[in-house]
């Protein structure tokens, strides 16, 4: 397999090489454009509210995670500390091992010695690698990048819109999880196959919606596969071999590409078991790296924090129009709070599927994790470091909302989102835009280690689970490594984060219909691990 591989990557090299000329940005931008912009108009189709164009995938988001939060009793929050507690693996004795009621037993319930037990536990990963596998797909560009965009434009008071959006999104995880892991299949080679494919298909089967539930999965299916070549591939890559450039000056993104291609090939030829394990070492790392600088200039500037803290508090307010200003703000820091997290999407459902569990649920509350994380934690540690040092330094002037006014630092000089956190972060630890640099390049990893195990579940449900179909797929997804590294091609990007974010119609659909199945597994958990006995 590994030869064939192989020999496979050699001959496409020349292709690779054909990428690397500048035309085919040219050719792919007049010919792909148009059809580009066609779907992304439609997926981000705005209506106005209070005088603002507010995408519809963001409220169908931000609608459906409130549903969610409100139909669970804000099991969001009241089941953190159960969320912490089933991924360090307390309940792991619970959880993979189950005592079942035998035929005819006279007492059940009372004396399991009169019951068989179950010992196999399907699955291939752990809660904590299947939590730290979908984590690395969100916590990424958009906690850097796109939080310092948001502080820019929406002002400090975007911040608090996007921990409010990541509590939100909490909700939605937990069902997408739970849903992810009761409808999944397996394979005889033991293999796990999950996510919102299947739960469309097989879930809204079981509520006479058989149709309607094969229509959303084969559409989910093929979006899924176009964002991780796009949004989960491309511009991983692209960015990545961008903040070298800016680094080092010097543009090397075809051998940049090739290089992250071997690496990134390495690891997907093994799966999601071994996804799970590199990214088990990889996340942490990231986090306790980027969160620890962040901390270090909190509390470095202490004294500051109140003011911060009133600056958040009073930007949710300001503008010229109260309405207007509340929803502007609002709408920037949901934004990119739910482009961030991927609540609702129905991405993450797909690694959390092939965790080792008895019970659907465990893997929902672990799953309710991620946004708390990727949002709550980091987004706002970059923000705080954004505000903090902009109070102190003055880095930048905050744009209007409608983005009217150009971003500059204090030598004129246009800032982009990186650059915006580089510029905070090295304005109090020197040099910082070095382990920034190397942040990116592992977030950029990470994520396409995820999303090349979400898009080849999709492949598969599109064209069979045979070893024809794996590799077919992942020399394709390699081959986009390189040329997302050495091209600029903006259609195909937006194209492919539409993609990405055109999963959220189908997905969220299928969860509001299927969220009462989520209710009867929360249930059936959460008196197996005795939490409803002890409140």
């Amino acid at each position: 397999m590994n030869k064939k591989f192989l020999s496979l990557l050699f001959l496409a090299v020349p292709f690779l090489a054909f990428a690397q000329e500048t035309s085919i940005d040219e050719i792919i931008e007049a010919k792909f454009g148009p059809f580009a912009t066609l779907v992304s108009s439609f997926v981000f189709y705005p209506i106005t509210i209070a005088g603002k164009d507010v995408p519809i995938v963001l409220i169908v988001l931000l609608l459906g995670a409130l549903f969610f939060t409100l139909y669970f009793k804000f099991a969001n929050i009241a089941l953190l500390k159960v969320a912490i507690r089933a991924t360090r693996g307390k309940y792991d004795d619970v959880d993979h091992h189950s005592v079942d009621i035998a035929a005819g037993d006279s007492t059940p319930g009372g004396d399991v010695f009169e019951s068989p037990q179950s010992e196999g536990v399907i699955g291939e990963v752990t809660h904590f690698q299947a939590l730290t596998a979908a984590l690395s797909a969100t916590v990424g560009l958009g906690n850097i990048a796109g939080v310092a965009v948001a502080i820019a434009i929406g002002g400090p008071g975007a911040t608090l819109w996007m921990i409010l959006a990541g509590f939100l999104g909490m909700s939605t995880k937990l069902v997408e999880a739970t849903l992810g892991v009761k409808y999944r299949e397996v394979g005889e080679d033991g293999k796990i196959y999950g996510g919102p494919m299947y739960y469309l298909k097989k879930g809204l089967k079981e509520k006479n919606l058989g149709g309607l539930g094969k229509v959303l999965a084969f559409m989910f299916a093929i979006f899924v596969v176009g964002g991780s070549f796009g949004g989960g591939n491309m511009f991983q890559s692209n960015q990545a071999a961008a903040q070298l450039k800016l680094l080092f000056g010097v543009d090397s993104g075809f051998v940049f590409g090739l290089i992250m291609a071997v690496l990134v090939a390495v690891v997907i030829i093994g799966g999601i078991k071994r996804i799970g394990r590199v990214t088990e070492k990889i996340v942490p790392f990231m986090g306790i790296m980027y969160v620890g600088a962040a901390l270090i200039i909190i509390f470095m500037n202490i004294s500051v924090i109140p003011t911060a803290i009133g600056q958040i508090w009073l930007g949710v307010f300001e503008d010229n129009s109260l309405l207007g200003g509340v929803v502007g703000v609002m709408i920037v820091g949901f934004q990119r709070a739910a482009f961030s997290n991927e609540a609702g999407v129905g991405s993450a459902s797909i690694a959390h599927a092939a965790v080792k569990t008895r019970f659907p649920a465990s893997e929902g509350i672990v799953a309710s994790i991620g946004p708390f994380v990727d949002t709550v934690v980091i987004c706002t540690m970059t923000a705080l470091v954004i505000i903090i040092t902009n109070i102190k330094s003055n880095l930048f002037n905050y744009a209007n909302l409608d983005g009217s006014n150009v971003i500059m630092n204090g030598t004129g000089e246009r800032l982009g989102g990186v650059d915006l956190t580089s510029v905070a972060f090295d304005s109090v630890i020197p040099n910082f835009s070095i382990l920034l640099t190397i942040a990116v390049i592992l977030f950029a990893f990470s994520t396409m280690l995820s999303w090349s195990y979400y898009g080849i579940q999709g492949w598969k449900y599109l064209f069979g689970k045979g070893k024809a179909a794996d590799l077919v797929y992942k020399l394709l997804f390699l081959f986009f490594v390189v040329v997302g590294a050495s091209s600029s091609l903006n259609s195909v990007i937006d194209f492919s984060d539409a993609m990405i974010f055109a999963m959220v119609f189908p997905n969220v659909i299928g969860l509001l219909l299927l969220a009462p199945k989520v209710q009867v597994e929360l249930d059936r958990y959460l008196t197996a691990i005795g939490y409803k006995k002890s409140k």
